[in-house]
């Protein structure tokens, strides 16, 4: 017998499926089968669109530079994603607002903590 009475994993961990039943509605459900008329499918115009669409984004990727700024106010690091052509700001993490709100409430604690030394130096100091 061993003095290690640590439990150690044994092998890799495997995630678990998730089985869940179908609802009541889909098993009483009646199948159905519709004529070729009858039938939707995708359209090709649908399927051009799609391509079109991912096309305009890989050039939208090349207009925007991404980038880091600190902002030292709130104290935080903010993400951002710039339009190269312009240079305005299309995106950032976090937004404007929360970073507003975390400056103003460091601004607070800060004068508070001040306002505390400031009592404890008057409560301690003695005149000669």
């Amino acid at each position: 017998m061993g003095a290690d009475f640590n439990v150690k994993p044994v092998g890799a961990p495997v995630a678990a499926p998730i089985v869940r039943p179908a609802p009541e509605a889909a098993r009483e459900a009646v199948p159905t089968q519709l004529p070729p008329d009858k039938s939707v499918s995708a359209s090709d115009a649908l399927l051009k669109s799609n391509i079109a669409a991912a096309n305009y984004q890989q050039v939208d990727s090349d207009r925007i530079s991404k980038g880091v700024i600190i902002d030292r106010d709130a104290a935080e690091i903010v993400y951002v994603s710039v339009d190269k052509k312009t240079n305005q700001i299309i995106n950032q993490y976090p937004e404007e607002s929360r970073l507003r709100t975390r400056a103003y409430l460091r601004a607070m604690d800060t004068a508070k903590q001040n306002a505390k030394q400031d009592e404890r130096r008057i409560e301690t100091d003695r005149r000669v």
